[in-house]
């Protein structure tokens, strides 16, 4: 009998490491009997994940992947945190967005988030939020010094950052206290709307700020319009390092040295439910932007600011408490990735203005993960991880690619004119909405487990966002349109269309591919009416003609497929089904068309429903 040493923790050390040649052997196993005969990097690579930007996320990551050293904590190149501290001590900015136009409401609003743990305001302003004039009704209450203000005004940055420069004054807040992002961002603006500004007048905000007030930054570089036109990860950190050297050009050739022109931006990410590409996201903007920093001969000011949203691509209008999971991860990756503020959007955000439900577990939602899971009290928890390293130093690369092919075009400026930008992005989004319609990235609630029977929610109307511009994206919009498609039947007619599914033989041969019938066609607001018990040919003619349906499919194994699939078919076309569909593959007599595992889900449902007569 071997006796363990005392500490009872050595137990590995009893036995030999293993080899990644032994894994993959493993691994060519486990696919072998799912039918992938493949050895070697090939049965890696079958389990692999390719992600946008040509990037690949592999099974396994080991020492192997070992990426560049990334330094410390608030040193060049500032992967590992823009500060020594990171957000240990106080946890990430808690940032809640408000737009809306009455000043009056927006004040209550704003009082009770910093009643209950909001520490800093995001205001539209202008024509898109409260307006200039009403500012003061609306910050009316909040202690200024005490409560950092980021405003978003667009083409109004200027008067809407006098009129809060007037507030601070007005209040007696020491200039030196006063904090936040006056929000001057012309080219995110001309990115949004089309109309371009002229610089002049956020660059002299820039000298002010420079000379007067150090706590506050007169630049956003927004990187929102870009990921909301459907651009990826790469895009969007590639967009945004071409907008700040467009900002620190402008800044230093009307006099600002380069550390005071970077102390001026603020950058703004979008923040997804794909945690391990958020997380590696912010960390290889850290990283880039050092680069720029660098280059520019001020690496000591390449510690960029960093504010972090919640993506609005990603919010879905159909179930939309999903939304509070899907914010709830996107959160956690910011967290983890370091952004120094985090906004996240309230789970009603594309209905309309959030209720005070809404906004609180919005704002709860960072609280419960930096209080109660702590997760800001590490220091970039994580650094060291293979995974995220390799990510974070793939992902710098193609962001750092789409860059020079920016600056090749003559800068953000020119290449957002010269349609280059708008096409590259609509090119990404093709490529992805071919996925998410095939619902190889499935939509929780939308294109993977609607729910008809779900009561709609609504909200006031939030004021029009600025348009002109890139275009505005969502995941959901193809089975949006499908299921409002659905809707304004049930309201007409009293009645959505119905499906009939007809399960031959037994539940063990037919629930699962009835069930993935049924979640197929509910996607496209098209009730499922299943019928389990269906003997034969003339037993499923009647149920059909019971169900109230207008098209059917037939659910059931290969084998029972080849029995009965022909003869059901026929029947149920002579009963009056409109278009017969068979859950799997094949060529059956009878059957019109098959749905499966990645078909073209909006392309079937579309159709389907232009043959029902659902306009």
């Amino acid at each position: 009998m071997t006796v363990l040493p005392d500490d009872g923790l050595s137990l590995a050390a009893e036995f030999p490491d293993a080899t990644h040649e032994q894994w993959q052997r493993l691994v060519e196993g486990v696919l072998r009997k799912s039918g992938k005969d493949v050895s070697g990097t090939a049965a890696e690579q079958a389990l692999s994940t390719a992600l946008e930007d040509g990037l690949t996320t592999r099974p396994l990551y080991t020492s192997r992947d070992a990426a560049p050293a990334v330094g410390h904590p608030g040193f060049a190149p500032f992967v590992r945190g823009a500060t020594p501290g990171g957000n240990a001590a106080t946890g990430w900015d808690v940032r809640q967005r408000h737009a809306s136009t009455d000043p009056a409401r927006a004040n209550e609003a704003v009082l009770g988030d910093l009643e209950n743990g909001v520490t800093s305001l995001w205001l539209g302003v202008g024509a898109h939020g409260v307006p200039v004039s009403g500012l003061a009704r609306a910050l009316d209450g909040v202690y200024l010094d005490l409560a950092p203000v980021a405003l978003d005004a667009g083409a109004e940055f200027g008067p809407a950052a006098r009129e809060l420069l007037r507030l601070y004054e007005a209040a007696g807040v020491p200039k030196e206290s006063a904090r936040g992002t006056l929000g001057a961002d012309w080219l995110g603006h001309e990115a949004r709307s089309g109309e371009e500004l002229d610089p002049a007048e956020a660059v002299e905000l820039a000298r002010l700020c420079g000379r007067e007030y150090p706590g506050l930054r007169a630049l956003a570089v927004d990187a929102l319009p870009y990921h909301e036109a459907g651009g990826s990860a790469a895009q969007e950190l590639g967009a945004s390092l071409a907008t700040g050297v467009a900002y620190l050009r402008e800044l230093t050739a009307a006099g600002l040295s380069v550390e005071e022109a970077c102390a001026q931006l603020e950058f703004r990410y979008a923040a997804t439910a794909d945690q391990f590409l958020t997380i590696a996201k912010l960390r290889a903007a850290r990283r880039l932007w050092a680069r720029v920093a660098e280059v520019c001969g001020a690496s000591a000011a390449g510690a960029q600011r960093q504010h972090a949203v919640t993506s609005p691509v990603m919010m879905t209008r159909r179930d939309p408490w999903v939304n509070m999971l899907r914010t709830t991860v996107a959160c956690l990756g910011a967290g983890v990735g370091g952004a120094d503020a985090v906004t996240v959007l309230p789970f009603d955000h594309s209905l309309g203005l959030p209720d005070a439900f809404a906004r609180r577990i919005a704002r709860n939602t960072s609280t419960i993960l930096i209080e109660e899971s702590h997760l800001a009290r590490v220091i970039d928890p994580a650094g060291g991880s293979w995974y995220v390293e390799r990510l974070t130093d793939e992902l710098a690369h193609a962001a750092w690619g789409f860059f020079q092919e920016i600056e090749r075009e003559g800068g953000q400026a020119a290449a957002l004119r010269s349609g280059m930008i708008r096409e590259r992005l609509a090119a990404t989004w093709a490529a992805r909405g071919k996925k998410l319609a095939e619902r190889r990235e499935p939509i929780t609630g939308v294109s993977e487990f609607p729910h008809l029977a779900e009561r709609p929610v609504e909200r006031e109307p939030a004021p029009a966002v600025p348009s002109g511009g890139l275009p505005r994206v969502r995941r959901d919009e193809a089975y949006e349109e499908l299921r409002a498609r659905s809707d304004a039947h049930l309201a007409s007619t009293g009645a959505r269309p119905k499906v009939f599914l007809a399960g031959l033989g037994p539940a063990a041969a037919h629930t699962a591919r009835a069930a993935f019938a049924a979640n197929l066609f509910q996607a496209g607001g098209i009730e499922a009416v299943h019928e389990p018990a269906t003997v034969d040919a003339a037993s499923a003619a009647d149920a059909f003609k019971a169900s109230g349906a207008t098209v059917a499919c037939l659910c059931s194994s290969d084998a029972l497929y080849a029995e009965q699939a022909e003869a059901v078919a026929h029947a149920l076309k002579s009963a009056g089904a409109r278009r017969v569909f068979l859950a799997g593959r094949g060529a059956y007599d009878g059957v019109d068309a098959y749905v499966f595992a990645g078909c073209d889900a909006v392309a079937v449902l579309s159709s389907t429903l232009d043959r029902m007569g659902v306009a």
